[in-house]
């Protein structure tokens, strides 16, 4: 079903537009470590309470790409549109709803998550967060509007328009640090620029009538319960996993936030260069979406499996190259940070342990539990992610880095051992074959 040069074609854009959506984040806190260490630890505590919301709109997205990939498989178009259009519809209608909650109550939540911080650090971080939780609604757009192109391997139209949309972000970045002067929020502004642009040209672009699934506004105003309950159940169940999973995060950030300001600027970071590590993984997970998910909706299981393989080894292999290739430029990185050198040292060490993990287990605990949740087998990887992520993460992490006393390095080992584990049983999974039994369609 899938040519090499097919799989060439929907990789290298994903990877180039995961790439740029990830630089959102990294130029932000790249940029405001020119400002001073309270604005970069700032943005780096709200950026790991943004993450959360990110990836509950991942989650709603992939939910969508996967029953719009099945359909297409399936040969059922009309379908697959009207999927579409629903996942618009509902992406929109929750994301209002969660920024407008936020914005209301964003000192209260601030105090909650991060407790008893600098003054100064707190500022950053209130006027960081007031301002990225507008571009919400717009980054949920896009997310369903990125979804529907992925499906029907139309990966070339956002990968153009992250082009354009980071670009304006970097230009405005530099701006409102380096000119304006205005610390977290002279990289706040940009963003919200850039997603709402982003949101703009990828809805314009998924109405365009040549493409054989499109947004068709009778699909956008509608309610089907049938296509929303199929959506939801592969969204809901991941968007729990994600969401647990970055909750857990976020009390890990709240865990480094005790052991001082420069363990939180180093963190925050070597968290925007693990990020840029992790974007192998994440580029080739829609992959998986989108290949296994059309080989089950046309009730190929042969070829799933096949795919499966064929990804796997595609994905590690060019995991263990971004890997390094990102702990070798890490030095020049962090060279012109804005931190002390006891900070630059710390960096170091955590992106080298991250790394390392991220290139050997990632592509197993993430990519791979990607396509199992496209064939159908939702329940399971929520589990064993969920559990994995309180049992695993959580408990390594305080053991290493609070009990033992190893700081912000005794939390980066215990973030490595729940995605070893995580890989070790969704690759068990995989051989079991129980992730045939499944039909959403």
């Amino acid at each position: 079903m899938f040519s090499d040069k097919d799989l060439r074609n929907l990789i290298f854009p994903l990877f180039i537009e995961q790439f740029l959506l990830m630089f959102v984040g990294i130029a932000d806190t790249f940029v405001v470590s020119f400002s001073s260490e309270a604005d970069v630890s700032g943005v780096s505590l709200v950026t790991s309470f943004n993450t959360v919301l990110i990836f509950l709109f991942t989650a709603l997205s992939s939910g969508g790409a996967v029953i719009i990939s099945q359909y297409i498989g399936n040969k059922n178009e009309t379908a697959a549109s009207r999927s579409a259009g629903q996942l618009l519809m509902l992406s929109a209608v929750i994301s209002v709803i969660m920024a407008a909650l936020i914005l209301v109550f964003h000192t209260r939540l601030l105090r909650l998550l991060f407790g008893k911080i600098a003054a100064d650090v707190m500022a950053a971080c209130e006027s960081y967060l007031w301002i990225t939780t507008l571009s919400l609604p717009f980054l949920a757009v896009y997310d369903a509007g990125a979804a529907l192109c992925r499906s029907i391997g139309k990966t070339n139209a956002t990968m153009n328009i992250s082009l354009i949309a980071n670009g304006i972000n970097v230009v405005g970045n530099c701006m409102g640090v380096f000119v304006l002067n205005m610390g977290a929020a002279g990289v706040a502004w940009p963003s919200l620029f850039s997603r709402v642009l982003s949101a703009v040209l990828v809805t314009i672009y998924c109405f365009k009538k040549r493409n054989p699934v499109r947004y068709r506004m009778a699909d956008i105003w509608a309610w089907d319960g049938n296509l929303l309950k199929k959506v939801m159940g592969i969204a809901l169940p991941n968007g729990v996993e994600n969401g647990v999973h970055q909750l857990v995060k976020v009390a890990l950030s709240s865990m480094v936030a005790l052991f001082g300001t420069y363990q939180i600027a180093a963190n925050g970071v070597a968290q925007s260069i693990w990020s840029l590590a992790a974007i192998m993984g994440l580029a080739m997970a829609p992959v998986y979406t989108t290949v296994i998910g059309q080989c089950m909706g046309a009730g190929d299981v042969d070829a799933a499996d096949f795919y499966f393989k064929k990804l796997n080894k595609i994905t590690l292999v060019l995991s263990i190259l971004w890997n390094a290739l990102i702990f070798a430029v890490t030095p020049l990185i962090v060279r012109y940070s804005a931190i002390s050198s006891e900070a630059k040292a710390l960096v170091i060490w955590l992106v080298l342990i991250n790394n390392v993990f991220s290139a050997l287990a990632y592509p197993f605990a993430g990519s791979l539990g990607n396509g199992l949740r496209a064939a159908g087998d939702v329940k399971f990887t929520m589990i064993v992610s969920i559990t994995l992520t309180i049992v695993a993460r959580l408990f390594f992490s305080a053991l290493f880095g609070l009990w033992l006393g190893w700081g912000a390095i005794g939390v980066a080992i215990g973030m490595s051992v729940d995605l070893v584990l995580r890989g070790a049983i969704f690759v068990w999974r995989l051989k079991s074959g129980k992730w045939t039994q499944f039909r959403l369609i």
